[in-house]
């Protein structure tokens, strides 16, 4: 009994954060847009080149931490195979 009441406990967090974070993430494609007029509208070239550099700061650092982890669970589980 009390293992089924902590799975639908368990449920319902799940999905009350999930709605909260995807109302959270609206606000971030909001920025996007602000930033793109800005650097549109003052044709300032060395500000526009930063900010696209610094996108791809920030794209590429996810794809780093998941390769990393990604190789330290192919190693782990070739360790436990040998």
């Amino acid at each position: 009994m009390y293992i089924k009441v902590k799975i639908k406990v368990q449920k319902i967090v799940v999905c009350v954060s999930l709605f909260v974070f995807s109302l959270l993430s609206v606000t971030a494609n909001a920025q996007c847009a602000m930033c793109r007029a800005a650097l549109t509208s003052e044709g300032n070239t060395a500000k526009a080149a930063a900010v696209n550099d610094g996108i791809v700061y920030l794209m590429v650092i996810p794809y780093i931490l998941v390769a990393g982890i990604g190789y330290a669970i192919y190693r782990m589980k070739k360790n436990k195979s040998s």
